[in-house]
């Protein structure tokens, strides 16, 4: 067992825990996974199957990928650590992002999960530096990056975006069919005092009026978002301004955590600490209104016929549903790595079930 990732950056934190792993290495550090793998499983060479193909070695099943466009982050959320581990945001050159999506959708990928800690803040560190994508100008751009994966004839979604001003300009490329009409942006609360005490921006009342604009825009946008409860310090009066936030936003898909402290974040030193076991009991009701919202809106797609990507023989998902974060579209029949048409008959709080047409 070999562990890697950002905790490994800490010395000593992987092995006190867990003394029998083979080795602990840093975030991106492949050279030292591979030196660990080595040293205790030495590999004779082969020149057929040492060629590493051109879109790498992914986890993923083969008909979607997780695209990274950049690392670190320049916020100071007071709950996170991120920074502390991974420094601030460094975007990749936007020439190597395309090729490596190219690359992936040559091997066969049919969806490109577009990912990184802060996905509308690609290109700010190097002053959204103009590079060449097939001979042509593009900018290091969020907008720009989506207009270029929006030409590769796949499906395109964007994972966590923070609700600057220019995400405007991606809602109409949904519209139009570019990209899929799926945005997911971590809000984290709506009370104007936990959002400050969390270092967030925006407020619940500027992000409603835009949530308005995205969908006279595009009618058929998919917004998730996740949320924290029971963060140091917040009321009971802030939580249910929480609850009447949800009840007005009417998010597609919504996930929730209660509060927890992790070590080095600066949420721990606040005031007021919120109890356990209300933790739990905030974190039940935020997911109970919100099954009721999911319910609701699932509902209205009954009688629809909606495309499907399916993932395995009787499950499926539509543009709405991020792999393993949201819910599925269940029928009988489909193979792999194949888009087929589903009629919906009926839905639950969180899953269609209907008939390949």
């Amino acid at each position: 067992m070999i562990v890697t990732g950002c905790l490994g950056a800490k010395d000593g934190v992987v092995q006190s825990a867990h003394p029998t792993v083979l080795a602990v290495t840093g975030p991106h550090d492949t050279a030292g996974v591979m030196t660990a793998v080595h040293a205790h499983l030495p590999k004779p060479h082969d020149p057929y199957t040492d060629l590493v193909p051109a879109q790498g070695v992914k986890l993923t099943p083969q008909h979607y990928a997780y695209l990274k466009i950049s690392e670190g982050c320049n916020h100071r959320c007071t709950f996170c650590i991120i920074p502390s581990m991974r420094g601030d945001l460094v975007s990749r050159p936007i020439a190597e992002v395309m090729q490596e999506a190219e690359n992936l959708v040559k091997a066969g990928v049919k969806e490109l999960l577009v990912i990184s800690q802060d996905t509308s803040a690609y290109g700010v560190d190097v002053k959204y530096r103009t590079g060449f994508v097939g001979g042509k100008p593009v900018k290091t751009r969020m907008t720009d990056l989506c207009r270029a994966l929006g030409e590769l004839g796949v499906w395109v979604r964007l994972h966590y975006v923070y609700p600057y001003p220019h995400v405007d300009e991606v809602i109409p490329l949904m519209a139009e069919g570019k990209i899929l009409p799926y945005l997911d942006v971590p809000f984290q609360h709506a009370a104007p005092r936990v959002l400050k005490l969390m270092k967030r921006p925006a407020s619940a009342e500027k992000v409603l009026e835009r949530l308005q604009r995205w969908r006279e825009i595009c009618p058929d946008i998919t917004v998730r978002s996740t949320f924290i409860v029971g963060f140091p310090g917040e009321t009971e009066a802030e939580f249910s301004q929480l609850l009447q936030f949800l009840q007005e936003a009417q998010l597609d898909r919504v996930g929730c955590f209660a509060y927890s402290p992790v070590e080095g974040a600066v949420a721990n030193e606040l005031p007021d600490a919120v109890p356990e076991e209300v933790k739990t009991a905030r974190k039940e009701k935020f997911m109970l209104t919100q099954a009721k919202i999911s319910a609701q809106k699932l509902k209205r797609k009954i009688g629809q016929t909606v495309e499907v990507l399916v993932d395995e023989p009787g499950i499926g998902r539509s543009s709405a549903d991020a792999p393993e974060i949201d819910g599925v579209v269940h029928f009988k029949g489909g193979k792999p790595g194949e888009f087929r048409d589903v009629t919906i008959d009926r839905a639950d709080e969180h899953d269609l079930y209907g008939r390949l047409v």
